[in-house]
């Protein structure tokens, strides 16, 4: 089993910056892929970005590549998503994710964090 706790929701203007943190336990949990997802209202949750646990990016988000900057501290157990150039579209619940795959061609994940808010205003 592995918990996971995400930190650094909030809300921004849109072009700020955030950065999320999420720390895993459980005995095995630098071994899992850890990432991401999104999810807004009315709308499906969405694969954002990931990392292997040997530090291989996944292929996350083409909408936040170039503003979105995800890294893992296996030592502590930690991953984070730095999120630079916020926009409105951005504004979603955030969870934090370990044991990543695809099933069916879709993003998904055996565990999850309990999410995270994210709002930028206009």
């Amino acid at each position: 089993q592995v918990q996971l706790v995400e930190s650094g929701g909030g809300l921004v203007h849109a072009g700020g910056s955030l950065r999320l943190s999420c720390v895993a336990s459980g005995r095995t949990a630098s071994s899992y892929s850890m990432g991401w997802f999104r999810q807004a209202p009315g709308k499906e949750r969405e694969f954002v970005a990931g990392i292997s646990s040997s530090g291989r990016r996944l292929p996350g988000l083409d909408s936040v590549k170039d503003r979105f900057t995800i890294s893992r501290d296996n030592v502590l157990n930690t991953v984070h998503l730095q999120m630079n150039s916020l926009k409105p579209e951005d504004t979603a619940a955030y969870y934090c994710a370990a044991g990543i795959k695809r099933v069916n061609m879709k993003w998904t994940s055996d565990y999850w964090g309990q999410g995270t808010q994210v709002t930028v205003s206009s």
